[in-house]
């Protein structure tokens, strides 16, 4: 892969997820004794529910491709939750005295589940997500992309650096976004099409959506 618009990619691989959250706890471990409490970059949720919520994300798309029939028309039903009005609606929630190291943990093993169910489903099971009927490369992809971008707005709050590599961007981009702009920097057009950024001409997006369906 090269960093050049246009370039063919690969598919998106339980690998990826497993990097995608690998690189994320390693980034969020410089900074377990700051305050989580804050807001994490635009977001109205602070940086400990954007966490919990990406942990969530995470299990939630495994369990979502897991089942050998899984529903293709509502989601998996678990009973769904807020901690507090406005903040994240998720299946479970960290214990919070289990400060930022526990919540890291919790992370990383919601990011080892799906990447363990995607590696063992089969690549023509369909599952329902809000965005497409999608399969397990597209749950892959949903997870890669929900970690980079998230672990974007909690590094702004806690005044942390993170660049994902960009050929994972580049493959992440190439299954949900396939109308990403055509820009070299492709940790950019993904920050673009998730509505973080602007781009030279293209204004900042205020609603934004990927396709989960299978290419």
């Amino acid at each position: 892969m090269s960093d050049s618009p246009g370039t063919p990619t690969g598919p998106v691989t339980a690998a990826d997820v497993e990097q995608a959250v690998r690189l994320a706890v390693s980034t969020l471990r410089e900074a377990v004794t700051a305050d989580w409490s804050g807001p994490a970059g635009t977001l109205e949720w602070d940086c400990w529910e954007t966490t919990e919520h990406l942990a969530d994300d995470l299990f939630c798309y495994a369990a979502q491709v897991g089942p050998e029939n899984p529903p293709v028309d509502t989601h998996v039903p678990f009973q769904w939750a807020q901690a507090r009005p406005g903040g994240p609606g998720n299946a479970f929630f960290a214990d919070r005295a289990a400060g930022p190291a526990g919540l890291l943990v919790l992370l990383e093993a919601s990011g080892a589940i799906l990447t363990a169910v995607v590696r063992a489903a089969p690549p023509d099971r369909r599952a329902f997500h809000v965005f497409g009927v999608s399969d397990p490369e597209g749950f892959a992809a949903m997870g890669v992309v929900e970690t980079l971008v998230h672990v974007h707005d909690i590094a702004e709050g806690l005044g942390l650096g993170w660049t994902p590599p960009a050929d994972l961007c580049d493959r992440a981009l190439a299954r949900l976004f396939p109308d990403a702009p055509e820009v070299p920097d492709r940790w950019a057009a993904l920050l673009w099409c998730t509505g973080r950024t602007e781009l030279p001409g293209l204004p900042l997006r205020k609603e934004w959506r990927w396709d989960g369906v299978p290419r």
